[in-house]
């Protein structure tokens, strides 16, 4: 049995979160330590993916790769980093929604062409795989791994095999993808940064001095404040940027970019000191939170956020409520991601890994918990019973986003809509299983007016059941089936 006062180390906080697909960086930096560079590029992105991580270097038209399973400080050293020449770079973090946690399907994906070799790193999902690998298959292409990523580096090699140039192949490969997808592509030529139509996932632009002109790509602006890159600004939908020693040339490869950035970016999945529609994301959490206490408003002694997402929110909720901010759970920032068990005894005995509640804080206080999200319930649960356990007398529950009610097809992994615990309860339902006093979600309408931008600007179909990009039946149906095998 657990004791009071502790969650289990085998109760990952984590798992009842929506997960980031995958963290990408790039760099063509002649002069500079370009794996050094993405090393600590990737380091700033960990938060989008901790399953593997990779590099791949271009020194000339040689390419060089080391990818493995684990945290970027598990996988790289000085040793292997020293291995890594070039003047272009191409990184990648993986969390993996399409394809399973196999090195393998750790990434970049390196293929080789006429041209030379190519290095690919993808945030996000497409949803042809099906049709796109019978096309492939039809070329009688070898696949390696299980990744839509690996299509999508194939069928450039193949336009690349038929005569064409690295940009008009890159472009003819991506007509023929369907989804999201933010990709750094590594060449002996130059580094090319892509966004499909609909722009889903982020990818922004940074420079590195100006004589000569070097250039970094990455998921979020995090990752080019580490390694001093000033940022320029994001690769918009529908573009291709391709950098070389010469500089930066631009192509919008799709003829009518759709803007639909994922909302959960700027809820949830990326860091809150990045850059995002002009403003760090720690802005944009302050005021979902405040706006989430004008909407659902409690009495109460204090107002905690679950770290750390849930922070930002709790601090504006608290701005607005006129109550007290008080930190009431406290995380172990150290864990990161662990492949080793606890043992039976350790289970038994209890062990604070991910959080621990402050007894001196929340005994004999009525407590506002703020979170991002509830997807399946299940560590809110844990969560507020570890509050009751360690002396709150009442347990209020503010979550900083509307219900989530629909899975994710492009790059999020999620439940199937039968797990989502909204997409089944009502809110009543919902707070009586995860045991709270009371419950309540920010609005559609609040969370997009928050963002201060054009409400039609952003994916939220997480909450509607509205897909920009149309998902066909059998993506939906294939999804069920894999949910159902994985129990």
């Amino acid at each position: 049995m657990i004791p009071n006062h502790s969650l289990a180390a085998d109760e990952n906080i984590a798992s009842d979160k929506q997960e980031e697909a995958c963290g990408v960086f790039g760099v063509c930096a002649p002069g500079e330590d370009v794996a050094k560079m993405t090393y600590f590029g990737l380091y700033a992105l960990q938060h989008r993916g901790q399953e593997s991580a990779g590099i791949a270097t271009f020194d000339g038209e040689s390419v060089h790769l080391h990818k493995d399973m684990g945290l970027v400080s598990q996988v790289f050293n000085e040793s292997s980093l020293s291995h890594l020449p070039g003047v272009i770079a191409v990184g990648h973090n993986r969390y993996s929604t399409t394809g399973s946690s196999r090195v393998v399907n750790a990434q970049p994906v390196v293929v080789e062409t006429r041209l030379g070799s190519l290095a690919l790193a993808h945030n996000g999902n497409l949803i042809n795989t099906g049709i796109l690998r019978e096309e492939l298959l039809k070329r009688n292409c070898n696949f390696i791994s299980t990744t839509d990523s690996e299509m999508i580096a194939i069928a450039i090699a193949l336009e690349v095999e038929d005569g064409k140039d690295w940009l008009e192949a890159a472009i003819s490969a991506f007509h023929r993808c369907t989804g999201a997808f933010s990709l750094i592509i590594g060449t002996p030529a130059g580094l090319m940064g892509v966004r499909d139509p609909y722009g889903v996932r982020p990818l922004v632009i940074g420079t590195l001095g100006t004589n000569p002109m070097r250039y970094a790509l990455a998921s979020e602006t995090c990752a080019l404040d580490i390694i001093g890159a000033e940022y320029l600004r994001e690769v918009e939908p529908g573009e291709l940027v391709w950098i070389t020693e010469d500089g930066m040339a631009s192509f919008h490869w799709s003829q009518q970019p759709k803007p639909k950035l994922c909302i959960f970016e700027m809820i949830y999945f990326a860091r809150p000191d990045s850059i995002m529609e002009g403003e760090s994301l720690y802005s944009y959490r302050l005021r979902i939170g405040r706006k989430l206490a004008e909407e659902s408003p409690i009495d109460a002694d204090i107002v905690i956020g679950v770290p750390d997402s849930g922070i930002p929110a709790a601090i504006g909720f608290s701005q607005v409520a006129g109550i007290p901010y008080a930190e009431g759970l406290i995380k172990n920032r150290y864990v990161g991601r662990t492949f080793i068990q606890p043992t039976q005894t350790m289970r038994e005995s209890g062990i604070k890994m991910k959080l621990n509640p402050l007894k001196d804080v929340l005994e004999g206080k009525r407590v506002i918990m703020v979170d991002d999200s509830i997807v399946r319930g299940t560590t809110s649960r844990k969560i507020v019973k570890a509050l009751r356990d360690a002396g709150a007398t009442e347990v209020h529950m503010r979550i900083s986003s509307p219900p989530v009610t629909h899975p994710c097809f492009y790059g999020i992994d999620t439940d199937n809509q039968d797990q989502l615990i909204a997409a089944t309860k009502s809110v009543a339902e919902i707070a009586k299983q995860i045991g709270v006093d009371s419950l309540a979600f920010l609005s559609r309408e609040g969370m997009l007016k928050a963002t201060k931008d054009d409400s039609n600007n952003f994916c939220s179909a997480c909450f509607t059941g509205d897909y920009p990009i149309p998902v066909p039946e059998t993506v939906k149906r294939s999804k069920l089936m894999l949910e159902k095998a994985a129990t």
